[in-house]
């Protein structure tokens, strides 16, 4: 079932979700928009969709809601060698993502999804078209490499090292800031950790290991030659397990 609803003042849009879509992603109480009509028929809400913009006076979406979605009731994905284009721009993109949540295409580089992990990433590295500014896209290659499940472990660090660089991280900030970086983020996993919030716990285990490969990088060190440093030094230690925590045995 389609739902056009309209925000005051703001726009009117197409969902197949509306609590997600307005309330959840984009902050709306039920009484901050309202729902003008609902439909099975996707050519129907379609062009409604674009006669209700004009008639309320919001900018007419470029493109109509049929054209974004493929037979199946899902985001046409134009997928080639290198790059995924999704039919909306970065404004438009983080909404119509969350909607189409399950999603599958193929590539030159295996099986991609939709997922709320997927779609973050996407979210931070997705691009505009020169081809065309109310589309996006994002370089397949980096994508597989962080959620194909063939990638090679360690172009996860490298991964983070080339954005870091692109973000000038690396020339323009420091140890201390990553320290500092550090505790947040250690902050955040402890609240997460306390509300049980898995999603936040992966997200706060996430954001650490990303600030330690970058303040390694900044002492001159990598996160891989630190991480196996330390597995030296661990993998024949003797101890026991007391209260939760394991106790080196001391000489």
């Amino acid at each position: 079932m389609y739902t056009i609803y309209h925000i005051p003042g703001k726009k009117i849009g197409v969902t197949r979700n509306i609590n997600k879509r307005v309330t959840e992603q984009q902050g709306y109480a039920p009484d901050e928009y309202e729902v003008l009509l609902t439909s099975d028929d996707i050519n129907y809400v379609s062009d409604m969709e674009i006669e209700l913009q004009k008639s309320y006076g919001y900018k007419v979406d470029r493109q109509s809601y049929k054209n974004l979605i493929n037979k199946n009731n899902q985001m046409k994905i134009n997928a080639t060698e290198q790059t995924s284009t999704f039919p909306f721009p970065l404004n438009k993109l983080k909404g119509n993502l969350m909607d189409n949540v399950g999603v599958k295409w193929s590539t030159e580089h295996g099986e991609f999804e939709l997922t709320k992990e997927s779609i973050k990433w996407i979210i931070a590295n997705a691009r505009t078209s020169m081809f065309n500014t109310n589309r996006s896209f994002i370089y397949n290659k980096a994508f597989s490499s962080i959620f194909n499940e063939t990638y090679n472990t360690n172009d996860r660090f490298e991964l983070i090292r080339q954005w870091a660089h692109a973000k000038g991280i690396y020339d323009k900030g420091d140890s201390k800031t990553q320290y500092i970086k550090l505790m947040e983020e250690s902050g955040e996993l402890a609240k997460a950790l306390l509300t049980n919030d898995r999603d936040e716990i992966i997200d706060a285990i996430g954001d650490i290991a990303v600030v330690l490969t970058n303040l390694a990088a900044l002492e001159k060190l990598t996160i891989e030659d630190c991480i196996d440093s330390a597995y030296k030094v661990i993998a024949n230690r003797k101890g026991k397990m007391i209260n939760g925590t394991f106790v080196k045995q001391t000489l």
